[in-house]
Formats: structure tokens, C-alpha cells, sequence
């Protein structure tokens, strides 16, 4: 049976990292449903650097339909939870079934992947003090206020959770999901 992996995302997630992750688990046999505030297409956007920027820019980016809601989720039915950045997680992580799921998750001992943006969600749920974590460097201050330890990788794990960096780090962090994922 196909594994199945749970996409949260919403408005404002970061394109490529959506859609890279539904591709490269579709790509393996895997079965990877987008969860997102209401099931509908969403609004995703572009976060790319510019020369001459002291940060990032944002652009519209592609859509992409979500599947199902966070209420319709039972974590009974999938092996992972894949915690996406962008925009999105600023708002996200201040929904209370959304953080209930990622909490579930943690005490069933399944995977949690995180990327850039996507540990605020983390944060959010509780579950970064004492953790080794990466992420955006610019949310470091959020980890390590938390009790986490920001690791200068590309891509870390933890016991059961994995982060990374940005979509730069893909290739680093999909290596690590993959283990995990097939261990």
C-alpha cells in the first residue's frame, strides 16, 4: 500500500515547494493529498532573491487545488505531515485544528517535514524546544527563542522531524525525507 503524506499549505505558499513536493512523492509511489483552510484553488506565490534586495521578493506564483480542509483530516490516514513555507504559515499557524493535527502527528511518532516558513507551524504546535532545526535564516530568532537549536544546514533531523532551509535545500532535504520515509 502507498504511503500518504499530508501537504499543508494555503494562500500565499511558496510555488515551488509545492509543487516540487507533490511531483517528487507522486514521482516515488506515494500518495500526497494538499490540506489547506477551505478546499479550493489556491493562491500560491514566488519567493525568489533579487541582487540589490536585503531580502527576499514575493511574486505571484502558480495555483493549486487543496484536496481537502484541516477539519476533514483524520492523521489515522497518513505516515507523514509535510509543513510548507511561503507566506502562508504566518497566518496558518494560528489555527487551532491545523496545530492540533501537527500535535497529533508528534505523539503518533510519524514523520513531520518542515521547510523555510513551514517551521512556524512547528513552533506554533510546541514542538521546537530542544529540537535540532533549520529553517529561513531570518526566523532563526523564532526557533531559538523557543528552546531550538539552529543548525547552519541545509537540511537536519531530529528523531522523527525533519526540516530545512528554503527550497534551495531541496535536494539535501528530500535525500533525509526519503530515508525516513523508506526506513
Amino acid at each position: 500500500m502507498s504511503k500518504k503524506i499530508l501537504v499543508i499549505t494555503g494562500d500565499a505558499g511558496e510555488s515551488y515547494e509545492t509543487l516540487y513536493a507533490l511531483h517528487r512523492f507522486q514521482e516515488a509511489g506515494y500518495v500526497a493529498h494538499i490540506a489547506a483552510p477551505s478546499k479550493r484553488r489556491l493562491h500560491l506565490v514566488i519567493h525568489d532573491f533579487e541582487p540589490g534586495w536585503d531580502t527576499y521578493k514575493e511574486s505571484p506564483g502558480y495555483k493549486v487545488a487543496s484536496d481537502l480542509t484541516f477539519e476533514d483530516v483524520d492523521v489515522n490516514n497518513y505516515d507523514a505531515i509535510l509543513l510548507l513555507g511561503g507566506r502562508a504559515p504566518e497566518y496558518l499557524r494560528h489555527n487551532q485544528t491545523l496545530i492540533g493535527l501537527v500535535q497529533a502527528f508528534d505523539q503518533a511518532e510519524k514523520w513531520i517535514f518542515s521547510i523555510c516558513h513551514g517551521i512556524q507551524i512547528l513552533i506554533a504546535a510546541g514542538l521546537s524546544s530542544g529540537k535540532q532545526l533549520t529553517c529561513y535564516e531570518h526566523i532563526r530568532f523564532e526557533v531559538e527563542s523557543t528552546g531550538g537549536t539552529f543548525c547552519e544546514v541545509e537540511a537536519v533531523r531530529d528523531g522523527h522531524i525533519v526540516s530545512a532551509q528554503t527550497w534551495e535545500s531541496h535536494p539535501d532535504f528530500y535525500r533525509l525525507v526519503f530515508e525516513c520515509l523508506n526506513s
